[in-house]
């Protein structure tokens, strides 16, 4: 199904890169549809003939040197984004568009950092205050830097709703505060997050994680149960279930926050309508808690306002990340009202009653100043309207592509947000607040690994043709991405696309196959 677009008149004049928004019906009933259909993917003999010719004789170096790093790090890799098929690549060298390995192989980068570098990788002006930094006072003091103040006004000239701001080291820091500010400000326990959201991987937010209605039983391994006893998961995109919990926790304490991520659950992999985050803001007034917007990905990428000036809604909280160190590290705050943001006041409490919050490093001058040269950088250079507009051109290649090739794959974006659903991994929806629904998720829960374990396999074919991309079903555009740059792309991408196939064999016998193949990595682990 063609994705159809609702188009957004003056957004593109105010800055914003996301010129358009798609039909999230019509996105979701597709997905739905992927998840039903038999996979498309490259077959497994040109998987393995892709691992020999590509990784095993042009890309040795990263080979080796990640073989040997499995001795010392779990894995391999230090950070999840890094963890790629057939074994990590060690890349040595990030230049606005593309990244370099240590075989010297260049890539088209599409990961971006996971989405901070809307500039592109290396920002020259970045990187120069960086070094000047660097050479007047190092990295970091452990005291107050005027940088601080510097990026602090920025936001808030750029977010008004941000009437204060605390710099923070990651995003996932930045949640935890916020949902103890919320609890702290309202007397109220219960938060409610959208399932399949993305929030850090703090003990409470790792709770219907990936896959909605999947609750502790996909992702929550080594944390108890009973940290989730008040954590509510609702259906993305379901403003009925919502109001549903609402008055289901009036009559259990109240809540005290709902977060959600204002594009929809992992940067919009499951899209919402235009009015969703209106109704939820309704929702909130309505029922007296706060609402609190996720933008660690949104958040001077869709636009210098970020997701709330898009949608023109009024969050009492926002989570930043990413791109507010400039792509470097150390990337995290929290921002808001006032009198909100006012209860993580640093300093001893002196009795007062205050939102615990700490950090040696959080708002280090490197950071700071490399956050607030970052932005100053995306408003001079028109940025987020140059990767939107980026955004728009790869996706409609790709929707070309899918159609002459015959494929059920599934391409939209949200300006520079570009996703590419490909065997329908992260597609299935379980939600309901019926714990017998569970059932359901234990008996598709191989299904959906046979389906993310092709999705890699895409992921890996794509690299072999010089394009990175985030497990093989995100990209980010950046102002890099110049039209030749996405038309190359397109290009490489059509070189895998010709490469598919439907897999005839039924999914239980698939499921058998990773079943056998999981208990043998098993048995060598513990032989070895």
């Amino acid at each position: 199904m063609k994705v159809t677009y609702t188009e957004l008149k003056g957004k593109q004049e105010a800055g914003y890169g996301v010129t358009r928004w798609p039909n999230a019906q019509e996105i979701n009933a597709s997905l739905k549809e992927l998840t039903d259909k038999n996979i498309y993917s490259i077959p497994k003999d040109t998987y393995q003939e892709i691992c020999t010719e590509y990784y095993d004789k042009k890309c040795s170096k990263s080979k080796a040197i990640t073989a040997e790093a499995k001795e010392y790090i779990p894995g391999g890799v230090q950070h999840n984004l890094a963890f790629n098929k057939p074994f990590p690549m060690c890349m040595t060298k990030a230049e606005g568009a593309y990244l370099e390995d240590i075989d010297g192989n260049k890539y088209i980068d599409f990961l971006q950092a996971g989405g901070p570098t809307i500039l592109g990788s290396n920002y020259p002006a970045v990187r120069e205050e960086a070094i000047k930094l660097i050479e007047e006072c190092g990295p970091v003091t452990g005291l107050f830097h005027e940088a601080e103040l510097l990026i602090a006004k920025e936001i808030n000239k750029n977010m008004p709703n941000v009437e204060k701001f605390r710099m923070l080291g990651s995003g996932t820091e930045s949640v935890m505060a916020a949902i103890r500010i919320a609890r702290c400000a309202t007397k109220k326990k219960r938060i409610i997050k959208v399932g399949g959201a993305y929030h850090g991987w703090s003990d409470q937010m790792v709770y219907g994680l990936k896959v909605p209605g999947t609750r502790q039983f996909l992702e929550s391994h080594g944390i108890p149960n009973n940290i989730f006893s008040v954590i509510d998961e609702v259906r993305p995109n379901d403003l009925n279930m919502l109001e549903t919990y609402l008055k289901l926790n009036k009559m259990r304490g109240g809540t005290a926050a709902v977060i959600v991520e204002p594009v929809g659950p992992e940067s919009g992999t499951r899209p919402v309508d235009w009015d969703y985050n209106a109704g939820v803001r309704a929702l909130c007034d309505k029922y007296g808690c706060l609402f609190i917007f996720d933008e660690v990905v949104t958040g001077f990428r869709v636009g210098l306002g970020g997701a709330q000036g898009l949608f023109g809604v009024k969050p009492d909280l926002t989570i930043f990340g990413k791109i507010v160190a400039g792509g470097y590290p150390a990337a995290g705050g929290v921002g808001g009202r006032r009198d909100l943001v006012n209860l993580m006041a640093a300093g001893v409490a002196g009795g007062a009653k205050k939102a615990y919050v700490g950090g040696t490093l959080a708002a280090n001058p490197l950071s700071a100043m490399a956050g607030y040269v970052a932005i100053k950088e995306i408003a001079k250079n028109n940025a987020c309207v140059k990767a939107g507009l980026a955004g728009n051109r790869l996706t409609d290649g790709l929707v070309r592509l899918i159609e002459a090739y015959d494929l059920p794959y599934v391409a939209y974006n949200q300006g520079s947000i570009v996703h590419l659903e490909c065997t329908g991994a992260m597609s299935y929806d379980f939600s309901s607040m019926n714990i017998l629904n569970l059932v359901k998720v234990l008996k598709k829960k191989d299904s959906i690994m046979v389906r993310k374990v092709a999705m890699e396999h895409m992921g890996a074919a794509y690299m072999s043709k010089g394009i990175v991309t985030l497990a093989g079903s995100r990209l980010y555009t950046s102002m890099a991405d110049t039209d030749e740059i996405i038309d190359e792309a397109l290009n490489r991408f059509e070189d895998v696309f010709k490469l598919v196939k439907v897999r005839t064999q039924p999914i239980e016998e698939q499921v058998a196959e990773y079943r056998a193949e999981k208990e043998a990595s098993k048995a060598a682990a513990k032989k070895n």
